[in-house]
């Protein structure tokens, strides 16, 4: 008779690399650099602008996450448009802080 585990108060293995915590994840986020900039364009906006984050290299839902975490501590709307980040108005120093608080190297591109 097969029997499944109900619960458990071993941690759990990772299915892809077999160890307890799992590595794998460590392991493709130290290969890549992220090259994120920060830049303020008002190019087809009418003259207002806006805060571009660019070259984030993570999944839409962490974006997404990382988007509403940063308009919550700017209080300013914003928006994901494919993989870039946007914010209403001039939020470059603040973007950079945040950032660099979280372990993400950043830089600011532009005027």
């Amino acid at each position: 008779m097969n029997y499944t585990t109900v619960y458990s108060t071993d941690r759990p293995i990772c299915k892809k690399c077999r160890q307890i915590p799992c590595t794998c994840v460590r392991n493709t986020q130290g290969t890549t650099r992220q090259a994120v900039r920060i830049l303020r364009e008002t190019k087809g906006r009418k003259g207002a602008g806006v805060t571009v984050v660019t070259g984030l290299a993570m999944t839409s839902a962490e974006l997404k996450a990382l988007l509403t975490l940063c308009k919550k501590r700017l209080g300013c709307g914003g928006t994901m448009r494919g993989d870039v980040l946007e914010f209403q108005g001039e939020h470059r120093d603040a973007l950079l802080h945040i950032f660099s608080a979280m372990g993400i190297e950043a830089q600011k591109s532009g005027h």
